[in-house]
């Protein structure tokens, strides 16, 4: 394609914008034309001024959410629109409709099964006419996850040892802070689960599974549960323990799930998908931290739900736009491991790790690298358009970036 950019960061003046931004100065290669866009140019300005020399001559392009000509106008410029700005279900819609309609590929940060779901049934088809990448999902959640499944598919396929079976990612290690923004979306997902058509989504373990206009019926019963504690020796013998619900597992199951969905359910008939973390390996501490964390997830939750207590949480909680400090950012970390057992019977893991805050540091790698990568990789990247998830456009594409970035990714079989 013939553009003036090959990534637009819409949403620069956010905290996370700006931090993607960052990334791309620092590590983009040189040549790679980017610009910065936002509602307000004077903001706009001061963050290019903080970004440093290499991003002195980048342009500034003044969208606004609100204002779907101005979208369509931004993303008829460049190859690649990367989005900050959520949540997506209140300010997301048209931007997506506007990438998919320019034949622009686009990725977010979305955690929100409802405007996934919207971005299938409104875009899906279109972005497949003219040829966009519609990837959501490419920060925490819910690179980890999908990597870490789609790894073991092709691991396993290397080996010859079937196909995938009981599969499950377990948060093994973990530090960081959670985002104004991340909490502006459960907020939002809370308003939004008032209504009894958007509960039913959110309670369907396969919402995204499906094509536009059909997602797939399932039942809770039909997949592993993502509120209840799990045995660790029943995800693999050399675990011990109790492991308790991840507090993203609602949302990433659903990503990992469509992910196998769109790979023509490669990973398996007998592919089972569920998420954990781990709180200790002492047997009756991990059931009682467990038993908490379930809980309290289930109470945080409700309590955001109910209007006087949500008042509340809103006075203490992180603001949107609001974030960590610059120490707390550096000191984080994170490490996924998932297990699986073939249909053969043979046993094999995964693992994600980097450096940096989850949900600061390491998501502007993940969502710089899957901006990088839909720009600068096209010829290598597999000929699927519409709306995806991060494995299934980019797939080997993605984990070789994030290797190269300093990610620790690797797959092997356990004996």
């Amino acid at each position: 394609m013939s553009r003036e950019f090959d990534v637009i960061v819409y949403g620069a003046t956010g905290f996370v914008g700006e931090l993607t931004a960052r990334y791309l100065a620092e590590q983009a290669p040189e040549g790679t034309r980017i610009a910065l866009a936002g509602r307000n140019e004077t903001k706009l300005a001061a963050v290019r001024r903080r970004l440093g020399e290499r991003a002195a001559a980048w342009p500034l392009i003044v969208a606004d959410s609100d204002s779907p000509a101005s979208l369509d106008a931004m993303c008829a410029r460049t190859r690649v629109v990367c989005t900050t700005v959520g949540p997506y279900m209140r300010y997301g819609e048209n931007m997506v409709v506007a990438a998919a309609s320019a034949g622009t590929d686009y990725v977010d940060l979305t955690g929100e099964v409802p405007f996934v779901r919207f971005t299938i049934d409104k875009v899906d088809e279109l972005a497949k006419s003219t040829g966009a990448r519609i990837v959501n999902s490419c920060g925490f959640d819910s690179v980890p996850s999908d990597l870490g499944a789609y790894l073991l598919y092709k691991k396993a396929a290397e080996a010859g040892a079937g196909t995938l079976g009981e599969t499950t990612l377990i948060l093994h290690s973990f530090r960081g802070a959670l985002s104004g923004g991340t909490i502006d979306s459960m907020r939002a997902l809370a308003e939004e689960a008032k209504d009894p058509q958007t509960r039913r989504l959110l309670l369907n373990p396969r919402a995204l599974s499906g094509g536009p206009g059909e997602p797939e019926q399932a039942g809770p019963s039909d997949e592993p549960s993502d509120i209840v504690p799990v045995s660790a020796k029943k995800v693999d013998p050399s675990l011990r323990g109790t492991l308790a619900p991840f507090f993203m597992s609602s949302y990433n199951t659903r990503v990992v799930r469509r992910s196998d969905s769109l790979l023509d359910n490669a990973y398996g008939p007998g592919f089972r998908y569920q998420e954990t973390m781990a709180v200790s390996d002492i047997p009756l501490l991990s059931s009682l931290l467990a038993g908490i964390v379930t809980i309290g997830t289930g109470a945080g939750l409700a309590l955001m739900a109910f209007g006087p207590t949500r008042k509340v949480l809103d006075k203490v909680l992180p603001k949107p736009g609001q974030g960590p400090s610059e120490k707390t950012r550096e000191t984080g970390h994170f490490t996924t491991r998932t297990y699986t057992r073939t249909s053969d019977g043979r046993r094999f893991r995964s693992q994600m790790r980097a450096d940096g805050d989850p949900g600061y540091k390491a998501t502007a790698v993940m969502l710089g690298e899957s901006a990088l990568g839909l720009a600068l990789d096209r010829d290598q990247l597999p000929e699927r358009f519409g709306a995806l998830t991060p494995a299934a456009a980019m797939g080997d594409v993605l984990i070789e970036r994030l290797k190269r970035a300093g990610f620790v990714i690797e797959a092997h079989e356990l004996t």
